[in-house]
């Protein structure tokens, strides 16, 4: 057996050393995690890449699209998201002339749409407009 004052200084080199190695968070080192951001988006705000791919997503499953079809519907509206959004960053909020953009790419957009999907299915798209949207908002949450 130890005598007592080096088995005192022994048990504190002990508690020392197992405080240091085991999980006492005072002596943790944790990397700092990214603080959490929400992005609100505005009628002014970019339309983001990922919606054109999500929305053929949602199409594809609802209008039951070939794959060439949802290749095609995502090249359409990847375009469609590029040009509104260059029409948000070249003419102010709420302008007549982004308006007038606007309005002028979704009519193209809308028929190179019917060309790839024919009429039935450019149909189906029309009448399941608001539910394809409610779907685009479950999927951004």
């Amino acid at each position: 057996m130890m005598p007592s004052p080096l088995r005192s200084v022994f048990l504190a080199g002990l508690l020392a050393f197992s405080l240091i190695t085991t999980s006492c968070s005072i002596f943790r080192h944790r990397s700092k995690s990214a603080p959490v951001v929400e992005t609100v988006r505005t009628a002014n705000s970019p339309t983001p890449p990922t919606a054109a791919r999500d929305l053929a997503d949602v199409m594809a499953t609802d209008l039951q699209l070939t794959p060439d079809q949802t290749a095609r519907v995502r090249t359409i509206l990847t375009s469609t998201v590029e040009q509104a959004n260059a029409a948000k960053s070249k003419f102010p909020a709420q302008s007549p002339q982004l308006l007038a953009e606007q309005k002028r790419i979704n009519i193209a957009s809308q028929k190179e749409l019917q060309q790839v999907l024919g009429p039935a299915k450019f149909k189906q798209l029309q009448a399941n407009r608001r539910k394809m949207a409610a779907e685009m908002q479950q999927r951004q949450k």
